[in-house]
C-alpha cells in the first residue's frame, strides 16, 4: 500500500497517537517507528522496513566504515511496536524529542510509509516546501 494524504492528530496522556483508520489494517501487526532524517518519525511496516533496510545495506560493505556507521543509522534508531486494539502507537521519547513533538502531530503519507511531525515544524517546513515546488520540478526536468 502506498500512503498518501495528510491528516492532524493529538497524542493522548500517554504519548499514544491515532493512527487513521484507513492505515490500520496496512499497518496490522508489528510496525517499525524509526528517527526520521528530516525532524520526524517514520512510520513503516515491519515488511517494508525489513525490505528497506536489507536493500539499503546490500549496497554496501558491511565491514567498512560506512556499512557500520549506517546500520547504526537503520537500526539503533528504529523501535518495534504494534498497534493496540484501538488502533494507536506509542511514541518513544527519544523519538518525540528528535521530532521536536509534544502534543500536536501532522501525519503524512509519503508513499512507503507514514511521517509523523510536530504541527508547527510541519507549517514552517511546508510553507518553504510549496515555495521551492518551481525549483524543485525544474531541476527534475519539468518545468512548473
Amino acid at each position: 500500500m502506498a500512503f498518501s494524504g495528510t491528516f492532524e492528530h493529538t497524542l493522548d496522556a500517554k504519548n499514544r497517537l491515532t493512527v487513521p483508520s484507513k492505515y490500520r489494517a496496512a499497518l496490522a501487526g508489528t510496525v517499525f517507528l524509526v528517527r526520521g532524517v528530516d525532524p520526524c518519525i517514520e512510520l513503516y511496516p515491519a515488511t517494508t522496513y525489513s525490505a528497506m533496510t536489507e536493500a539499503t545495506l546490500a549496497r554496501v560493505n558491511p565491514l567498512s566504515p560506512q556499512g557500520r556507521q549506517l546500520r547504526r543509522v537503520l537500526h539503533a534508531s528504529s523501535v518495534e511496536q504494534q498497534l493496540d486494539s484501538a488502533g494507536r502507537v506509542v511514541l518513544p521519547p527519544r523519538l518525540m524529542e528528535h521530532a521536536g513533538i509534544a502534543k500536536d502531530v501532522v501525519i503524512l503519507g509519503t508513499g512507503p510509509c507514514l511521517e509523523l511531525w510536530d504541527r508547527g515544524a510541519w507549517e514552517d517546513y511546508d510553507r518553504e516546501l510549496v515555495a521551492r515546488a518551481p525549483e524543485l520540478t525544474e531541476q527534475l526536468g519539468h518545468p512548473a
